[in-house]
């Protein structure tokens, strides 16, 4: 029998239940980890604004960004809350969105909490979680009137991420026409080996702008294979930014596995649960899994992509860590896979002023692992 993605049989995953945890406790910790992010006073990151607005804060940084407010929005969406996606995507269009110039269409990848931009410039992995999350509440809600004709919106910022820069459209597209590969930032010619979300790209080419169909189809291809490039042969771990050959770019001082990296073992662990069209993405993640599966939380690090320790930072996102590679069991096939999900389980929410990150990337884990991260059509 051909092994079918849940895109094709409708059928997820629940690992925790798979590893012997009760339907029960599984419910109650999703639902506590929501309740603790979107409304414990002490724990939340999400604040709502007046009464049809809000936004998702990185608490490290005290600002609001489209990496955080596209996630919440997905968020949102797979727990069947509209009025908090509503509000996140009203002050996302009302502060972030360009509506004219060079970078029309796009969004400031930075704000302050008054909705002050910081940047104006976008940062891809934004548009995208915007474009899927928006899709996901078309098909989950129904559009409204605008802002709120979510497949629309979600159209419009496909068009622009890979139309800008052709005539009459002026500005930088967020991918690589040729390789079809998506870019750190528009105006750069490298990438960020965490941005590639090949199962978004299956339902871009899908659900996106018909004309479009056959680029998206060849991004996702051009993603798994980038991936392979990018992830260590022995070890598995991805640089923050590497160049389209998969070689870490050093230029810029991320050219290790740190903060960004984490993110690749979720996206392959998803890829692999929603459409299963790489076999090879099980080889990387029991690479990830097998590498820290034997050294303590507290001794997490910075390293080079070939396992060597770096001097250690400031802080390190180690809940954040700890979360994506129990992700990564949704294609982990090795002895790491259910120690990975145990050590998540056993594992709080982060509750200091860095939560922020960690905590986005444990709730999506949660999402990922009880089969609740789905595609709704």
């Amino acid at each position: 029998m051909e092994n079918k993605g849940a895109f094709y049989t409708g059928e997820y995953r629940n690992l925790f239940k798979e590893y012997g945890y009760s339907e029960a406790e599984i419910e109650k910790k999703v639902q506590d980890t929501w309740e603790e992010l979107f409304f414990d006073e002490e724990l939340r990151i999400y604040h709502p604004v007046g009464d049809d607005m809000g936004y998702i804060t990185d608490t490290g940084n005290n600002d609001v960004r489209t990496e955080g407010m596209s996630y919440g929005m997905m968020m949102a969406v797979q727990m069947d809350n509209q009025e908090i996606f509503d509000r996140l995507w009203k002050w996302t269009k009302t502060y972030m969105w360009h509506d004219s110039g060079h970078y029309k269409g796009y969004f400031a990848w930075s704000c302050q909490l008054d909705g002050t931009r910081n940047f104006q410039g976008p940062a891809p992995d934004g548009e995208e979680f915007f474009a899927m999350a928006l899709l996901f509440a078309s098909k989950r809600w129904g559009d409204r009137e605008e802002p709120f004709n979510y497949s629309e919106q979600a159209k419009d910022i496909l068009y622009e991420v890979i139309h800008k820069g052709e005539e009459g459209n002026p500005g930088h597209p967020m991918w690589n026409s040729e390789n079809k590969l998506i870019k750190f930032i528009p105006e750069c010619e490298f990438s960020d080996p965490s941005y590639h979300l090949p199962h978004f790209y299956e339902l871009f080419s899908r659900w996106g702008n018909p004309e479009d169909s056959e680029f998206w189809a060849e991004a996702a291809k051009a993603s798994r294979e980038y991936l392979h490039k990018a992830c260590h042969p022995v070890t598995g771990l991805a640089p923050e930014y590497a160049h389209y050959d998969g070689t870490p770019e050093t230029s810029r001082g991320h050219g290790d596995f740190f903060s960004d990296s984490y993110r690749v073992a979720l996206n392959i662990g998803m890829d692999y649960e929603w459409f299963r069209a790489d076999e090879g993405q099980k080889d990387i993640a029991n690479r990830i899994q097998n590498f820290f599966i034997d050294i303590d939380r507290e001794d997490f690090t910075k390293y080079t992509i070939d396992g060597k320790p770096l001097e250690k930072p400031e802080y390190v996102h180690d809940v954040g860590l700890i979360a994506t590679n129990a992700a990564a069991s949704l294609a982990a096939d090795g002895p790491a896979a259910r120690a990975s999900v145990e050590r998540f389980w056993n594992t709080p929410l982060r509750k200091d002023k860095r939560r922020y990150y960690d905590n986005c990337l444990y709730f999506f884990a949660l999402l990922a692992l009880s089969g609740k991260y789905r595609i709704y059509r």
